[in-house]
């Protein structure tokens, strides 16, 4: 029986991805490994639990004595696990340092020596910077403005440099932003919905103006399944759709499917070195055949709706005693200064 190692598997695109695995892929045994921070949660795999060819384990990429003999029993593994928020990273940089990084030292060594059949490291657009006209392909230059985008970045040339120095067979995947049940409150779309459901103020950075890229989750995955079968060994891809929206336009959005007013809206003190515009071009992943499926206006829908129906997974995380900490470090400050 093949078996596929995802770490980071518990959480938002990692507990997605499991489940698309093992929905398109019967047949393989699934290795979910996760440190279980802030973001990584077992209530994302709630459904999974005691299913067959299904093993959680809760593990940190950084020790290898914990990660190498699930990656050595592995055909495949896809490397989900990172630190990912850029409101984090500029609170405690060290920590994206060490997961993003030396994480993917670990993941590699140990690839190296087991001679692991395939590594997908999923990476990110924001490894980039800001591109204000046109879209980066993969040869662009790097140009982080984050902690952590700096730390992805780092983790993307360490590994390719394993694909270039050992012949370790990596793919890197850059993909735009996310969205899509199980996403932790704290990101964009996950915290303005959770935010206008308890009637609580939608804080937006700066003039809202700022431009992402969208992708629905279950179209992330289906890419990444997509390159396993047809990407090369050494290679970077990028992974689009060329759905671009204003986070404002984001925003009025979400409280129309709500029946929200747009006097929850909050215009807050920006963030520092927020990047104006991220734009990835994906022609590379398309002439080999994918396409997504999902278009922004449908998959929003869906995704409202889910937090709506599953309030009992946001409400726990909210809740909480570290996003509290979090809220008031980004944004509850933020928004007295605007209401003084």
């Amino acid at each position: 029986m093949p078996t596929i190692l995802v770490t980071g598997g518990a959480g938002f695109i990692g507990s997605n991805f499991i489940r698309y695995w093992r929905r398109e892929h019967p047949s393989w045994e699934i290795i979910a490994y996760d440190k279980l921070t802030y973001a990584g949660n077992k209530s994302n795999l709630h459904d999974l639990e005691g299913q067959p060819n299904f093993t959680f384990v809760q593990g940190d990429i950084c020790n290898r004595e914990e990660l190498e003999p699930w990656l050595a029993k592995s055909d495949i593994v896809v490397n989900f696990a990172a630190e990912t928020h850029v409101d984090r990273s500029l609170l405690s940089s060290g920590d994206f340092v060490r997961t993003d990084v030396l994480g993917v030292h670990t993941i590699m060594e140990c690839a190296r020596e087991h001679r692991t059949g395939l590594i997908v490291h999923i990476s990110t657009d924001e490894v980039y910077g800001p591109i204000l006209d046109g879209s980066a392909d993969e040869d662009e230059p790097l140009n982080p403005s984050s902690p952590y985008a700096a730390s992805k970045a780092g983790g993307d040339l360490l590994a390719l440099a394993y694909a270039k120095s050992f012949r370790v067979p990596v793919i890197i995947t850059r993909c735009c932003n996310n969205f899509g049940p199980y996403q932790h409150p704290e990101k964009l779309i996950p915290l303005m919905i959770t935010n206008a459901l308890l009637d609580l103020p939608l804080p937006v950075y700066g003039d809202g103006r700022q431009v992402r890229e969208w992708i629905f989750v279950e179209d992330h995955c289906r890419a990444l399944d997509f390159l396993i079968e047809h990407g090369t060994p050494g290679g970077v891809y990028n992974i689009g759709t060329g759905c671009e929206r204003q986070n404002i336009e984001v925003v009025q959005m979400i409280l129309q499917l709500l029946g929200k007013p747009e006097s929850l809206i909050r215009f807050v003190a920006d963030r520092p070195a927020h990047d104006r515009r991220y734009s990835v071009n994906w022609e590379k992943l398309r002439k080999l055949g994918w396409q997504p499926k999902h278009d922004f206006e449908s998959a929003l829908a869906q995704t409202v709706a889910w937090y709506r129906e599953n309030e009992w997974w946001w409400r726990q995380i909210r809740e909480s005693e570290e996003f509290k900490r979090y809220y008031e470090a980004n944004y509850a400050w933020r928004l007295r200064n605007e209401s003084a």
